[in-house]
């Protein structure tokens, strides 16, 4: 193996960390669709026996589900950027 190829091979990402970055874009795409799906639902909602109506409707429930684990994602991103930030750091060091 060269120099070379041992560089390569060192700065790509470890496959957990693909693993994680897969993981949040399927997260927010999911929630994507969920909230897209709501808002349809809520645009037939004008008044309040149709908005009472409406939290009670599965789409709402899913909205609600989403917005959970968007939440747990949250930490997943931070703890995906701070792996980033370190593999970069330790790339930039190493040249």
């Amino acid at each position: 193996m060269t120099d070379d190829q041992s560089d390569t091979e060192g700065n790509a990402p470890a496959p957990d960390q693909a693993e994680l970055a897969h993981s949040i874009i399927e997260s927010l795409l999911e929630h994507t669709r969920v909230v897209s799906d709501l808002i349809a639902v809520m645009a037939q909602a004008l008044d309040s026996d149709t908005t009472k109506a409406l939290t009670q409707t599965a789409q709402w429930q899913a909205y609600l589900e989403s917005r959970r684990r968007m939440e747990r994602t949250r930490e997943d991103v931070e703890k995906f950027a701070n792996e980033m930030k370190q593999l970069s750091e330790n790339s930039s060091n190493t040249n």
